[in-house]
């Protein structure tokens, strides 16, 4: 006999979601927060395919990872930029 569990799990979607790519950037929705993430200062991002930009993982609960970009991003960042102010050029 198999137990079913009476509380779900949380769902991947719950906790980070690509909300929106535009011509300026990505917008995304991580723990309740939105960010947005400018491609004039994530220039990775400005020529990635709309599947590499999703294939999105995040780990620890504050790492965002593009795997097939090789880009990874602090959410602390996202939060607070002027903490980060180092910018790729």
């Amino acid at each position: 006999m198999s137990k079913i569990s009476k509380k779900p799990g949380k769902t991947i979607s719950d906790v980070i979601e690509i909300q929106n790519i535009s011509n300026q950037g990505i917008w995304i929705f991580v723990h309740d927060q939105e960010f947005f993430i400018p491609f004039n200062k994530f220039p990775w991002f400005l020529n990635a395919t709309v599947q590499q930009i999703y294939n999105l993982e995040f780990f620890h609960g504050k790492h965002l990872h593009w795997p097939d970009l090789d880009v990874d991003i602090e959410l602390e960042s996202l939060k607070s930029p002027d903490s980060y102010p180092l910018q790729y050029s």
